[in-house]
């Protein structure tokens, strides 16, 4: 006998089947491959913004750290969508593998130095770092195109889990266990190895080597050139032209010309991109990252009142709750789809103003309540990231798609760079305010 519809059984019934539906013929190797690129091309990311107190300081926003981490990411991702086409994808792993591993050594051996060279050499490291994620970031959901929706889902899932990993692990080995912060930081060094290991051994390049071989078709001028369904059967008519087409001045001008016409028609698709997906994304990525580095240095509570035995503790802690959340809602793609994508951000930015109001005029009476706000903000900007590209993948036609996914990434660069600059003036702000009203715990960092 059947449950009937409503009931306890009925739901955990069709729970039941829809877990089986969407695990049902799923290709592992893929899943666990992107998983692991989310996970290794973030991890570094976040790990240098959990130890940005560790660093550079009290005495330094930690908004510069910020600064460094996303601006040269945002430069790549607003750029290489244009150009990087031309890389193919195994050698990118290597070049952002041995970017992201030189940035991290460079942090970690000048991790104790204070003096303006040692903060010079940290700030190059961060950048090298920044750089790799910016374009594994932009490459490896491009490269989500070709390999279907459990793709997606696995990279937003690995992406969220190098928060909670990267923030958790650093706060835990720092904290509880005592492990120094050059220790941490030069062993996370080798962490890119693992993404090499993904995409040469788990991952397989059957559909990879499929869109390079549709990817190697150029179109003669006036010819549909994101038609790649044509291009086999095109390649084969070349033969059949009229042979002044295949002289060098004609294949030297046909090329200059389709090069333009690529360009001109990426910042077309850009623009169109703007309004319904990378204008919801900037906006929420500016709010919760003005709350991490800018708000959320100054949310302290007396020790008595709160788990910890020392300010330092609530900075990482908090990282690490909101991690928690973004690794939730960054999981729950196959599950949970936000179809209005302004909706989240606009409550992100009521959770920047309420911070910040209680930051200026106490008012929330213990720190477990900012625990759970700090975990709905990354519930909020997980859900809006995975809903973004998701929405991309149903929306935007075949041929534009891949592009796509890649420009947009910008937009969470550019949210994380505005805040960057927003958070500096805040931190500053917001705790010359409490010292002046007789809290001076933000100094005892």
């Amino acid at each position: 006998m059947l449950p009937m519809p409503g009931s306890p059984a009925f739901s955990a019934a069709m729970f039941r089947q829809r877990v089986r539906a969407l695990f049902d013929g799923v290709d592992w190797n893929i899943a666990v491959a992107f998983w692991l690129f989310g996970l290794i091309n973030n991890i570094l990311y976040v790990i240098l913004l959990t130890a940005a107190l560790d660093l550079v300081g009290p005495d330094i926003p930690k908004g510069t750290v910020l600064l460094a981490d996303v601006i040269p990411s945002m430069v790549v991702k607003l750029t290489a969508p244009y150009y990087i086409h031309v890389v193919p994808y195994g050698l990118r792993i290597w070049i952002l593998a041995a970017i992201s591993t030189c940035g991290m050594l460079l942090v970690g051996f000048s991790s104790t130095a204070r003096d303006a060279s040692g903060i010079a050499i940290k700030m190059a490291g961060i950048v090298l770092a920044s750089m790799s994620s910016g374009g594994g970031e932009l490459s490896f959901l491009g490269l989500t195109h070709y390999y279907g929706s459990t793709s997606l889902a696995a990279w937003g899932s690995g992406t969220g889990g190098a928060g909670l990993v990267g923030a958790g692990a650093y706060a835990l080995l720092t904290t509880t266990f005592g492990l120094s912060v050059r220790g941490t930081l030069l062993a996370s060094a080798f962490l890119p190895l693992i993404m090499i290991f993904s995409f040469f051994v788990l991952l397989p390049h059957g559909p990879l080597q499929t869109a390079r071989s549709k990817n190697s078709y150029e179109a003669l001028p006036g010819e549909d050139e994101t038609d790649p369904e044509q291009a086999a059967e095109t390649n084969g008519l070349l033969s059949q032209r009229d042979d002044s087409r295949t002289s060098p001045a004609y294949t030297h001008r046909s090329r200059l010309q389709m090069a333009i016409d690529s360009f001109t028609s990426k910042l077309r698709r850009a623009q169109s991109l703007v309004l319904p997906y990378m204008l919801p994304l900037f906006l929420v990525y500016v709010a919760e990252y003005t709350i991490n580095q800018g708000v959320a240095p100054t949310l302290l509570f007396p020790l008595s009142e709160s788990p910890f035995k020392h300010f330092r503790a609530f900075y990482p802690t908090y990282g690490a709750i909101y991690q928690l959340g973004v690794f939730i809602s960054r999981s729950s793609l196959p599950f949970i789809r936000v179809r209005t994508l302004y909706t989240p951000s606009v409550l992100q930015i009521l959770n920047l103003i309420g911070l910040t109001a209680h930051a200026m005029y106490p008012f929330i009476p213990t720190v477990w309540f900012v625990f759970a706000i700090i975990f709905w903000e990354g519930l909020l900007g997980g859900l809006v990231y995975v809903s973004t590209f998701a929405a991309i993948r149903e929306e935007v036609p075949e041929e534009d798609r891949e592009f796509s996914l890649g420009a947009t990434t910008v937009s969470d660069s550019a949210g994380i760079c505005l805040a960057g600059f927003v958070s500096i003036g805040m931190e500053k702000a917001l705790c010359g305010w409490q010292v002046q009203h007789g809290r001076d715990w933000c100094r005892k960092l």
